[in-house]
Formats: structure tokens, C-alpha cells, sequence
């Protein structure tokens, strides 16, 4: 699917969008293709949308053509921290995101997932902004809520276990 603005330069951010309203994040490396996580081995056959509620902890370093990653979805560019933090130069991007390609790195849908893993490669900073605020329960005997969802699920704080 054609993107809703302009084509991706190398370092640039693309968002996928998905029916469940979890967008999907990948980093542009050039010449087609972007560097995202996908399922782990065990977990091959099965769809994106389905691994990333599946609730695996670990994930693979992919480098795929973002045709076959968006599939039909609409994707666009979004460096939307541009303003908020300073980009690392793209070549750098670029070839942080290719090393890791083929690693099995910690996932979690809630703390660590795909959106932290492309923002920590642009930026330096692992954060995730499909979040919403959520009551706390103080009341005896009852357990908490968890203090932030993500499209109806908690989501957490970040904590790659790479650094660059």
C-alpha cells in the first residue's frame, strides 16, 4: 500500500497501522526495506497482529521489504519525537538497526515492544506512546490496576537488554 505522505528516507520511522489498534513500528533502512521485530522462531507461522498480543517474551531482529510488512495496511512516516529529541545521524541508525538483525531480543507487547525498540534506534530513547492513563485500586485486598494500558492492555516501562 502506497504510504499517506512522503516516500521514507533511511532513519525515518514508519507506523503501521492495524485493525487492532496497536500500530506496528519499523525503522526505514532504505532500498525498500525497514528493520522491525517479528515473531521468534517457534512462533514463525503465525500473523504480526497475532504475535504481538501473543504474549511471547522475546522476538527476532527482522530486515524485510515494508511491502511485505505493511501487506495492505496504510503505514506512514512518523519521526513524531523529532522536536522532543535529536535524531541520531541515519547512517548510524541505519547501521544499528542492521547489526541487530537476526538477534533475539526481550519483547513484551506491555514494556517492550516494537515501538520502544524503533524510538531507543532513532533516538536513544526507549518509549512507547500507545498509552493511556488508568485508575489505581488502594482498596484492601484488592489488587491494583496496572498504571498505563495499551489498546486495553498494561503497558509498562522500557528496558532493552541491547544498548548501543
Amino acid at each position: 500500500m502506497a504510504p499517506s505522505q512522503a516516500e521514507p528516507k533511511p532513519g525515518d520511522l514508519i507506523e503501521i497501522f492495524h485493525i487492532l489498534g496497536i500500530a506496528h513500528w519499523a525503522v526505514y533502512v532504505g532500498d525498500g526495506y525497514v528493520v522491525h521485530l517479528g515473531p521468534p522462531g517457534e512462533l514463525a507461522g503465525i500473523t504480526l497482529a497475532k504475535f504481538m498480543v501473543s504474549g511471547s517474551e522475546g522476538a527476532i531482529v527482522k530486515k524485510e521489504l515494508l511491502s511485505k510488512v505493511a501487506g495492505k495496511r496504510k503505514y506512514r512516516v512518523n519521526n513524531k519525537h523529532d522536536r522532543k529529541y535529536s535524531p541520531r545521524p541515519p547512517s548510524k541508525i541505519v547501521q544499528q538497526a542492521e547489526e541487530l538483525v537476526g538477534q533475539e531480543i526481550y519483547y513484551k507487547l506491555t514494556s517492550d515492544n516494537c515501538e520502544h525498540f524503533v524510538n531507543e534506534l532513532r533516538y536513544g530513547v526507549s518509549r512507547c506512546d500507545q498509552v493511556r492513563p488508568q485508575p489505581v485500586s488502594l482498596s484492601p485486598g484488592t489488587r491494583p490496576f496496572p498504571p498505563l494500558t495499551v489498546a486495553g492492555h498494561p503497558c509498562g516501562r522500557p528496558g532493552w537488554r541491547w544498548r548501543h
